[in-house]
């Protein structure tokens, strides 16, 4: 019988054990982002309970204090990660569909960019989001404000699309 390697009865760490009380997998991941990713895990702070019932926005109703589970917030925001980045804004031209200053806003580089996404667009480098308006051979980009005339665009135009928005953060 070998005395050395294999697997032994008994040894190692009993499964559940350690700091997180449960089953672990060792993972190879940047030196860099270990202190960031256990801080997220010890957090707990990307899983936040989420209530089945629905709230009234009209009239009140009765309800429970049922939990339907966990949201984290970055699965319900984010469906492509490796595209996707965040953007606050400035200004008041988008307020007509909800997008105030400050707010943020969540954009997809993949989502395909066509008529009537609002989108981040940078017009001879300067960056904006309005609503995409393309057909019968015109493109213009639209605000939400009747404040702001529509951008229209010729063929001497620089536009550039970063990506299409696809949430907004907004705090009251």
């Amino acid at each position: 019988m070998n005395a050395r390697g294999g697997k032994r009865s008994g040894a190692g760490r009993p499964k559940g054990g350690g700091k997180y009380s449960c089953s672990t997998k060792p993972i190879r991941v940047p030196i860099e982002m270990v202190e960031k990713i256990d801080s997220y895990i010890r957090s707990g702070l990307y899983e936040l309970p989420i209530y089945s019932n629905l709230v009234s926005a009209g009239f009140p109703s009765p309800s429970d204090n049922h939990s339907d589970g966990k949201l984290d917030l970055n699965s319900y925001l984010v469906q492509r990660p490796a595209s996707t980045f965040f953007v606050r804004v400035s200004g008041d031209s988008m307020i007509g569909v909800g997008i105030h200053p400050g707010d943020i806003l969540v954009v997809d580089k993949s989502v395909e960019v066509k008529h009537n996404k609002i989108v981040i667009a940078a017009i001879n480098s300067e960056l904006t989001v309005k609503r995409l308006y393309r057909k019968d051979g015109h493109v213009k980009l639209v605000a939400e404000n009747p404040n702001y005339p529509p951008l229209i665009l010729n063929s001497e135009s620089d536009l550039v699309v970063w990506g299409v928005v696809t949430s907004v953060i907004h705090k009251l």
